[in-house]
């Protein structure tokens, strides 16, 4: 046993510093990114040869409710990325990705897990469509095992025409074996979700903030990337992960709740102050008016709910690492993104950078002990 007592930090620890800046529009940002992965061998025209990616970095989660295939292709339209929920089957993926439509085969990841299962369904898939899967998430809570890595290891050989997101990690040593080992984008995150309760349950985990600076670091020497996995809360936190080195930035609960999503939609009733008389207008005949809220059911993919409607119930040797929750009903996603990248262009002219890709070069951390004013955040205010 050892203690490590360097300071690690999260989303919540920090602010961005403003600078000056010579921008005078947040419209003159160009969010847009553009990469050349490290392991992704296709071929291409030589007026893209070295551009294997261009948009903006922001990746749905694989996760029920936000990796769905409306919710792709309503991201794609913006240039945003989806990594596709595991439980689609092969015959759903295989019509999705045989439409032959541009889009997706260049903002949309199949995602799967390690067992022998996985990969004959990834190899049905991949048979039936060929080029038109370029992307493939390999997905566990635990990217510390070596089957983890023999499985990423076997894919890159196997798959040298397919780019490999690969998680989920927190230490710039595990994001290196990767890398090395064949993957283009490491995931970065154990814990953090908003649904996720591996840190309670098993006491594993690493300040985001952190984890993204010390993995991006690694990867980036190496020429690989990162996506920086859970804990976004806010449009700032989205900027913050950015600006500590993030090459994308995956979002589950802030995209959750929404009709892209599918998830099943609740109405709650609620009580108002307003009273309302009845005819005749007797001061005792009157009753409180009643307010309808929507909700939609969110949850993690590790909780009860997701292994009782996919897998039949938690395996007798497992705990659930997942809560279920309801969010409140946010209509189409095209508002929702547009808050996330209206907030991403201003973080980026209070630093002065003209483009995402010089956000972290931009930007100074400072440590502080609150980062906004919770005044109206409480209840009955």
């Amino acid at each position: 046993m050892r203690i490590d007592s360097e300071l690690k930090l999260d989303y919540n620890n920090v602010l961005i510093r403003p600078k000056r800046s010579t921008l005078t529009s947040r419209k003159e940002v160009d969010l847009t990114r553009r990469f050349t992965y490290r392991n992704y061998t296709a071929d291409f025209p030589d007026n893209i040869r070295d551009i294997h990616y261009e948009g903006v970095p922001i990746m749905a989660a694989n996760m029920d409710g936000v990796g769905t295939f409306d919710m792709a292709d309503k991201l794609a339209e913006g240039g945003l990325f989806t990594c596709l929920v595991k439980t689609y089957t092969a015959g759903e993926l295989v019509t999705y990705f045989d439409n032959n439509i541009p889009e997706r085969t260049a903002h949309v990841a199949m995602s799967i897990g390690i067992t022998r299962a996985d990969e004959n369904k990834f190899r049905m898939v991949y048979e039936q469509v060929g080029s038109l899967l370029k992307y493939v998430c390999i997905d566990v809570a635990n990217g510390y095992t070596e089957r983890f890595v023999e499985v990423v290891k076997s894919f890159r050989q196997n798959y040298p025409e397919i780019v490999i997101i690969a998680g989920n990690v927190v230490t710039a040593d595990q994001t290196q074996e990767l890398i090395l080992n064949g993957a283009d984008i490491v995931k970065v995150g154990i814990g953090p979700g908003s649904v996720c309760t591996t840190r309670i349950k098993t006491g594993v985990g690493y300040p985001q903030l952190s984890a993204i600076m010390e993995c991006a670091d690694a990867a980036h020497g190496l020429g690989g990337h990162i996506v920086a996995d859970g804990g976004c809360t806010c449009a700032g936190d989205v900027a913050k992960a950015f600006a500590a080195g993030a090459d994308f930035v995956m979002l589950g609960g802030m995209l959750a709740g929404h009709v892209e999503g599918g998830g099943e939609v609740i109405n709650k009733y609620y009580e108002t102050n307003e009273v309302v008389y009845e005819v005749g207008n007797h001061l005792d005949n009157h009753k409180r008016k009643v307010e309808v809220k929507k909700f939609v059911k969110f949850y993690g993919m590790s909780s009860d709910a997701a292994n009782t409607k996919h897998f039949g119930g938690l395996k007798d040797y497992r705990a659930s690492e997942g809560r279920e929750v309801l969010v409140p009903y946010r209509g189409t996603v095209a508002s929702t993104v547009q808050d996330i990248l209206g907030g991403l262009r201003s973080a980026c002219t209070y630093v002065g950078a003209d483009k995402l890709k010089r956000l972290s070069k931009c930007t100074t951390f400072i440590l502080c002990n609150d980062t906004h004013n919770r005044v109206y955040e409480a209840k009955n205010v």
